[in-house]
């Protein structure tokens, strides 16, 4: 029981860092880079890829047995997209300007990459608790990544994080921030520094493996 927690624990924590699906894994860039005009766009978005990536998983994992190889990637794709449609709707009920904000971009998770790819290489092979954990992983990474470059984005372009104002009427927004342009850029920076972190690790870990230099 222990030992079965312990391997979910481990699913979990994987999106949000080692394997997150943004940062090492470089999937779902269309959404990344197109909804992070503001923080409230990348929750919103991070939470509708949370709702879909979490159900889909769920039914997936639960009918991988019946589910015949010849059709599985439409049978999954049928399963996503009525959680894909569930979604636009409470969205569009709940939350209208965002929704409207967001535009196509609900509709297009349905053939995000990273929802449909956890299915194939991970919910279709394992349990549902298993399942629950990487989806749940994975999701809550992508909507970090997503918030981080939302937050970064609506700071510098308009000077203001949830609609506040954080630096005055003397601040002069960055534009390019709110463009396409200042998305690959602070996203490149991100990737940056996670790459800088990671091979910064890697020297750790070799030089300990190699053990103190003998003079």
């Amino acid at each position: 029981m222990l030992e079965e927690q312990g391997q979910n624990y481990a699913e979990f924590i994987k999106g949000l860092w080692k394997e997150n699906p943004v940062f090492v894994q470089v999937l779902g860039m269309c959404p990344m880079l197109a909804v992070t005009t503001s923080a409230v766009n990348a929750l919103a978005m991070g939470g509708a890829t949370l709702f879909v990536l979490v159900g889909s998983s769920l039914f997936v994992s639960l009918l991988r047995k019946y589910i015949p190889k010849q059709v599985r990637i439409s049978a999954y794709i049928i399963i996503i997209a009525t959680f894909v449609t569930v979604a636009d709707l409470v969205l569009k009920a709940v939350a209208f300007k965002v929704h409207k904000e967001l535009g196509a971009f609900i509709d297009l998770i349905v053939v995000n990459c990273l929802i449909l790819g956890r299915q194939e290489a991970f919910a279709s092979r394992n349990g549902v608790k298993a399942a629950l954990s990487d989806a749940l992983g994975m999701a809550f990474g992508f909507a970090i990544a997503l918030f981080c470059l939302g937050a970064v984005r609506e700071i510098f372009g308009a000077g203001q994080l949830f609609g506040v104002s954080l630096f005055g009427d003397s601040f002069q927004p960055w534009q390019i921030m709110l463009l396409p342009p200042g998305g690959f850029i602070m996203l490149g920076l991100i990737l940056l520094f996670f790459n800088q972190m990671k091979a910064r690790k890697e020297a750790r870990l070799q030089l300990a493996q190699e053990g103190p230099v003998k003079s």
